[in-house]
């Protein structure tokens, strides 16, 4: 076994400390990589802070951390597309069953049998819990290891294995790019980054929030327009203008206004996973509109998103904290006192 180094909670609602643990030895496609980075997402928050009724005591004691970027260390026997001193990233999940039809359609993020979790999930192989990369090493099947592209900075690249690839998957499904445009919801972790990526596809990006002081930062970071969503008269202005919607706010609010908006046979794609979501079933019926949902992306899909940002010099917008700052981290994360996303510096 190997001995890590990371930080950890081991209760629900507890602070993070150190906590030095094992991973396993390498298996013959393992790569191990020295995490630099790793950014904090807001499940990591539910995880280590959950609502009351939602706690996991059983996946405690837990080290948070799915955005990783990194250095490999060292690889098994059977590897052959990584070498020691490669730039690498790991994202969400770390394995899937690989004979569903989702996983052979390269959709492993929708693994029947549930994929690996890159932390409070279950090895396929030993049925050990995993941990995450608020730790000094990882070690990871070589499929799900991306490699870095050249350039692009490394606390930036963080998130991009969350937030860019969730944001990229639906803006690549309904097609976002030139001559057609698109609606971002919300300027938070993913929203920023959304309005980056269909941007760079080359849409005309729309952003939609309901706070007017975010309109200089929607268009400083690439929107075209920016449009006030508790604005009745500005909202009903947008009827039929858009393409595709894309919604990234993790909380209740009413659909109907974006379904309106929404071009004849065109798709709005909810990204925030919350129940009772209201909405007129009317403003689907007349159009034939489409409400959709997605979450995360698979190999291939990652691997796109990557290369794409890659050759675009698209990275996350983000506030770089030292590791032992994490519980900071995690705090101004709960109260949104975030421009866009903090990423742990784990040297330090």
């Amino acid at each position: 076994m190997r001995t890590v180094n990371g930080w950890a909670a081991h209760a629900p609602g507890e602070a993070l400390r150190p906590w030095r643990f094992e991973r396993r030895d390498l298996r013959p496609t393992d790569v191990a990589l020295r995490v630099t980075h790793a950014g904090v997402c807001f499940t990591d928050l539910d995880h280590v802070r959950p609502e009351p009724g939602q706690e996991r005591p059983e996946i405690f004691p837990l080290v948070p951390g799915h955005e990783i970027v990194g250095e490999v260390t060292a690889v098994g026997a059977a590897v052959t597309g990584f070498r020691a001193g490669d730039p690498v990233c790991v994202g969400n999940i770390v394995d899937s069953c690989g004979v569903c039809e989702a996983c052979r359609g390269g959709d492993q993020e929708f693994c029947e049998q549930f994929p690996t979790l890159t932390y409070a999930g279950r090895d396929r192989v030993d049925g050990s819990l995993t941990q995450g990369g608020f730790s000094d090493e990882y070690v990871a099947d070589q499929a799900f290891v991306h490699r870095r592209p050249e350039g692009l900075d490394p606390a930036g690249t963080a998130p991009l294995m969350c937030a860019g690839i969730t944001t990229w998957v639906p803006l690549r499904q309904w097609e976002a790019g030139p001559g057609r445009t698109v609606g971002i919801i919300g300027l938070g972790g993913l929203g920023h980054v959304a309005v980056k990526l269909a941007k760079a596809l080359g849409a005309e990006v729309v952003g939609f929030t309901t706070s007017p002081g975010k309109a200089a930062d929607m268009r400083a970071l690439g929107a075209d327009d920016v449009v006030l969503s508790t604005d009745a008269e500005a909202m009903a202005e947008q009827r039929g203008r858009f393409d595709f919607i894309l919604d990234t706010v993790p909380r209740a609010h009413d659909l109907t206004p974006y379904l309106h908006a929404l071009r004849f046979d065109r798709t709005l794609c909810s990204l925030g996973m919350v129940q009772d979501m209201p909405f007129d079933p009317m403003a689907l019926v007349f159009g034939r509109k489409r409400l959709a949902g997605a979450g995360s992306g698979g190999i291939a899909a990652t691997r796109e998103m990557l290369d794409f940002c890659g050759a675009h010099g698209v990275t996350a917008t983000v506030e770089v904290l030292p590791a032992t700052e994490v519980n900071t981290a995690l705090d101004r994360l709960a109260a949104n006192d975030v421009k866009y996303r903090f990423v742990l510096d784990m040297a330090r």
